[in-house]
């Protein structure tokens, strides 16, 4: 994406090329001795400016920006460019068992933010074909009439071009290409965001859908032990205090339950604007996410090492260092600017015809100040491209850190701490039916266990976001598995 050998050939051959312009037009000592070679620098000259004339012809290599996502995110033919928006009342069903790659093709067609970053792309590309064209000739026509008999009739014409337009259009062309490559890292930058919203989003409606039937389970082992305590309570076993205690947990349980379906309701709807719908019932199903693939990480160093060498804020960065180099190639010919060349032709009576040269003299303004300019944004440049990058490694390092530390909390929860805490269920659930316990060690218990089973989930959730942060980090998911 960033590296192209090519592009970075042509800049320095556009800066080297208008060196040579310059040199041969304005460094040529006119004396008898130096004809030869004035002739010689005129000649490379005009070669110079056909040379122009052929590379404005050339057509602008647009950057495909859903090629170049499908490499960073492993999903072909997810962006489409549309020109017309999109209408509030517009209405589709969500498709049943919403998938999470499903929800990210419908976030990638139908967000504005991709929309807008594609439109920012074709500025930049609109901007590169206007580098491309030549200026326009000027035609100056100046005529004077006789104001008494027996004089003439005066014309004067002038068909003039703007001389140092023409010499600074290799740099110009360099520094257009290299802001359109700027522009398309940044529309993937967008598509890399709006992608990793649309996952969290997705992990995190899926994690209070289980919450949610964590609460159901709960809640029907309460209900078990609310008929137990009751068959008791008719036997005489015990007194009405566990019956009572029993409803009032089912009646928290059932608390517990209404603030989980507000968070669901706030995730569907979250999720239905992120995928074009957002006057969609947010009633829609989620498909179940698939089980995570338990293979181990790999270094921490190869993580770092593909963020930097993929992510598409640090090639935005570099694009733009390298238009600031095509910048300062240009920023030399700012004394002479305004410097034409044409022909004049004149009447009076006769016609006569001559070349005309319009420069200007730089005795106060040798371009140190445009140059100066170009340096200082060069140097910020530098400054942000390395700030960019350490914070590329420390977003990557967190990243890495928490999804391992999330993998390996999941790992113990699952194997250790859940088959325990069935197991004390178990138990106490055995010794309150024969009535060798009482109800509170039960109830501890089976909070115990649920709890558990919430902590489970809780894990998934945050090993899942993590791992959505550390493909994020690197650039793509796609990415990951080179």
């Amino acid at each position: 994406m960033v590296n192209s050998e090519k592009e970075i050939v042509d800049s320095e051959r556009h800066q080297a090329v208008g060196a040579a312009i310059h040199y041969s037009l304005f460094t040529t000592h006119y004396s008898p001795r130096s004809s030869a070679a004035y002739f010689r620098r005129l000649s490379v000259s005009v070669c110079v400016c056909l040379w122009l004339i052929l590379i404005s012809a050339c057509q602008v290599a647009s950057p495909d920006v859903s090629a170049e996502a499908a490499k960073l995110i492993g999903i072909d033919n997810a962006i489409i460019f549309h020109a017309d928006v999109e209408s509030l009342s517009s209405h589709s069903a969500i498709p049943p068992n919403l998938s999470e790659c499903d929800a990210v093709r419908l976030a990638l067609a139908h967000d504005p933010r991709v929309q807008v970053a594609l439109a920012k792309v074709r500025v930049a590309e609109a901007d590169a074909k206007q580098a491309r064209l030549l200026p326009n000739p000027i035609l100056n026509v100046d005529a004077r009439f006789r104001t008494h008999p027996g004089d003439n009739t005066a014309f004067e014409t002038t068909l003039s071009g703007d001389l140092i337009g023409l010499l600074q259009k290799p740099g110009q062309i360099g520094a257009a290409d290299k802001r359109l490559r700027e522009a398309a890292s940044d529309a993937l930058t967008t598509v890399l965001d709006l992608i990793a919203e649309v996952q969290s989003a997705c992990v995190n409606a899926s994690a209070t859908d289980e919450q949610i039937q964590n609460a159901h389970r709960r809640q029907e082992l309460l209900g078990q032990l609310r008929e137990i305590a009751a068959k008791r309570l008719k036997a005489g076993e015990i007194g009405r205090l566990d019956v009572l205690t029993l409803d009032a947990q089912l009646a928290q349980g059932e608390l517990d339950l209404a603030d989980l379906e507000v968070q669901r309701a706030d995730a569907r709807l979250l999720l239905a604007r992120l995928i074009g719908q957002p006057r969609a019932n947010p009633d829609f199903s989620l498909a179940p996410r698939p089980e995570p693939v338990a293979e181990p990480l790999a270094p921490e160093s190869d993580w770092i090492d593909a963020a930097l060498a993929h992510r598409p804020e640090i090639a935005s960065k570099i694009w733009e260092l390298k238009a600031l180099g095509d910048d300062y190639a240009v920023a030399s010919f700012s004394p002479i600017t305004g410097s034409s060349l044409g022909v004049h032709a004149e009447h009076d009576p006769n016609w006569r015809v001559g070349p005309a040269l319009d420069i200007p003299l730089p005795f106060f303004d040798f371009g140190q100040a445009s140059r100066a300019k170009v340096t200082a944004q060069q140097i910020a440049a530098r400054h942000d491209l390395l700030q960019k990058q350490r914070e590329s490694i420390e977003e990557t390092r967190l990243a890495y850190s928490s999804c391992s530390h999330a993998r390996r909390s999941l790992d113990n929860a699952r194997q250790k701490l859940l088959p325990l805490q069935q197991q004390q269920l178990d138990q106490a659930r055995h010794l309150y039916q024969v009535g060798e316990t009482d109800l509170g060690t039960l109830l501890l218990a089976q909070s115990d266990y649920t709890t558990a089973l919430s902590k489970i989930i809780d894990l998934q959730q945050k090993a899942a976001l993590a791992r959505i942060k550390l493909d994020r980090a690197v650039g793509g998911a796609a990415i990951a598995p080179r």
